[in-house]
């Protein structure tokens, strides 16, 4: 059994140095690796970037992150970006990584994706520059994030994850405005999920949304986002893939 740790929008500043430190310390104990759903900071600033990454490195376990519209605030995402990668982190935009851990071979993509909407009231290419770009930047996410997920797929990874800050669902932003959706994610994502394949989607932003969410493909759908969650991070469990059945449905995580 593969254990995924996974929080997202910990928002952290000065102030909280050391807040989530004694939490992720247990991680060796209870998880394979810890996946962060982006809005890791407050504002996207070099110095909360560098509070993040005293509270992941060296922890034991492998830690792989995507960026949050938080965390691209003040326009240094590559600096936020360097910053945790020095502290060991894999931070992803776009691409996939494997990481190992108890034997067991964990292939993530990440994207931090977009809005847009959901099928029936999603946002389209047409009209402005500024909309068509708007509805482009969540394709190219969304394509980038299949590419990934194919890509891992082909390495025979034991099991594949798709790390996102928005949703790919509207089922996990349940409990948020409707009014509010279309700036909470895109169905471009689980589009993609569901092309591709996975056996775990795991996203932030959406505070007041729900945990539990599936693609219309029967991907099961994870909001990590703490104030969600409620906890310093929280673990799901997946089987070892049989490579001897592809295309077989994983389990459900719990």
């Amino acid at each position: 059994m593969i254990r995924i740790a996974a929080v997202g929008d910990i928002h952290m500043g000065p102030d909280s140095q050391g807040l989530l430190r004694p939490a992720f310390e247990t991680l060796p104990e209870c998880a394979d690796l810890l996946l962060l759903a982006g809005d890791l900071t407050r504002h996207g600033t070099p110095e909360e970037a560098r509070v993040v990454a005293k509270e992941v490195r060296d922890l034991g376990v492998p830690v792989v992150a995507v960026l949050g519209n938080h965390d691209h605030h003040d326009d240094r995402p590559d600096e936020v970006t360097a910053i945790l990668r020095d502290a060991g982190a894999h931070v992803l935009e776009g691409q996939g990584t494997v990481v190992t851990s108890g034997g067991a071979r964990i292939g993530v993509a990440g994207t931090k994706g977009f809005g847009g909407g959901f099928v029936g009231r999603c946002a389209g290419e047409f009209g402005e520059p500024v909309m068509k770009e708007f509805v482009r930047y969540s394709r190219r996410s969304a394509d980038s994030l299949r590419t990934s997920l194919e890509q891992l797929g082909e390495e025979g990874c034991d099991a594949r994850i798709a790390l996102t800050h928005f949703s790919p669902v509207p089922d996990t932003l349940a409990g948020e405005p409707l009014e509010i959706y279309p700036f909470l994610g895109s169905y471009l994502l689980a589009e993609a999920i569901d092309t591709a394949g996975a056996d775990l989607a795991v996203h932030g932003h959406a505070h007041a949304g729900t945990e539990h969410g599936m693609t219309s493909g029967g991907v099961r759908v994870r909001n990590v986002a703490q104030p969600v969650i409620g906890r310093a991070f929280h673990v799901y469990h997946l089987p070892v893939r049989d490579h001897a059945t592809t295309g077989a449905a994983a389990q459900a995580a719990r």
